[in-house]
């Protein structure tokens, strides 16, 4: 089945995660994006040009835009596995399934069709309890912040999932998908780092360089499946598998980093993959009605 190349997604991202987490110790947000990108270009431009595909496409906008919010989304999620657990971070930015639900009510209040929407409501407001919930043990370590900066990287990820379904839609294929969205992270990654200074590899622990490389190369691999997954299978489902990664980022979190999550916290976390996967299966009749264009 094609939509379970989303749980290989999953599993790519979180381990990417735990790399993340661990040379994030030494470098900034913006160096790690650009160093994954960098990686991820080398890499995906290798596999098309052994596939003898093309990397010219007739919709650059189209792509502009998915790179945009993806960049704006990986980032905010780069310093929030920085700064907060595991499992928190990898919940907070796979709230993008709420946040397309909650685009979806914005456009019924927009058109007048905001009685149709007690439902969706209801799942977008409980799982705003559910991250209440979930942030609520971090508040005392002042991770306030960075929770916030969690949230924002759910939001850019909505919007660059619905883009990247309007691509498959189209017919763009998986690798030139993520070949221009590599080339996007790295040139922002790359400004930022001039901006904010680069880290001196004198200065930086082994093991942080030693995960340099396998980040650029798992999140290559997770773009990759998940692309596929979007463009190729149902959506309903793969929106709903991608809360997977939340399993794998919380095992990784136990046994890696040795994180323990409040028992409050996982109660926030169930009711954010049920608000998720309840809004998903709600949403699905108006899906067609958004379009990447409305969540600019």
């Amino acid at each position: 089945m094609q939509a379970l190349w989303m749980v290989l997604a999953a599993f790519f991202f979180a381990t990417m995660a735990v790399g993340v987490k661990m040379a994030g110790a030494d470098f900034s947000s913006f160096e790690l994006v650009f160093y994954r990108g960098l990686v991820s270009v080398i890499f995906i431009w290798l596999i098309l040009r052994n596939h003898g595909t093309s990397i010219v496409t007739k919709v650059p906008m189209m792509h502009a835009w998915r790179t945009l919010v993806g960049v704006f989304s990986m980032t905010s999620w780069f310093y929030a596995i920085a700064h907060l657990p595991l499992a928190t971070a990898m919940t907070l930015n796979y709230m993008s399934g709420v946040w397309v639900a909650t685009f979806v009510i914005g456009g019924a209040l927009r058109y007048g069709k905001s009685s149709r929407q007690g439902p969706l409501t209801a799942m977008v407001l409980t799982s705003f309890v559910g991250v209440i919930l979930l942030l609520r043990p971090t508040l005392a370590q002042d991770q306030l912040f960075a929770g916030l900066i969690g949230l924002l990287s759910g939001l850019g990820a909505s919007m660059a999932m619905l883009q990247v379904a309007a691509l498959g839609r189209v017919g763009e294929p998986e690798g030139r998908v993520v070949f221009y969205f590599s080339v996007g992270t790295t040139l922002v990654g790359l400004l930022g780092s001039l901006w904010f200074g680069f880290t001196p590899w004198s200065a930086v622990r082994w093991q942080s360089l030693a995960w340099l490389v396998p980040i650029g190369v798992l999140a290559s691999l997770g773009q990759w499946a998940m692309t596929r997954a979007y463009s190729r299978g149902s959506t309903l489902l793969v929106a709903n598998l991608q809360y997977t990664g939340i399993v794998f980022a919380a095992i990784y979190s136990l046994l890696v980093f040795g994180e323990h999550v409040a028992p409050i916290g996982w109660v926030g976390i169930l009711l954010i993959i049920a608000s998720g996967v309840t809004a998903t299966v709600l949403r699905t009749p108006a899906l067609p009605t958004v379009t990447p264009a409305e969540t600019s």
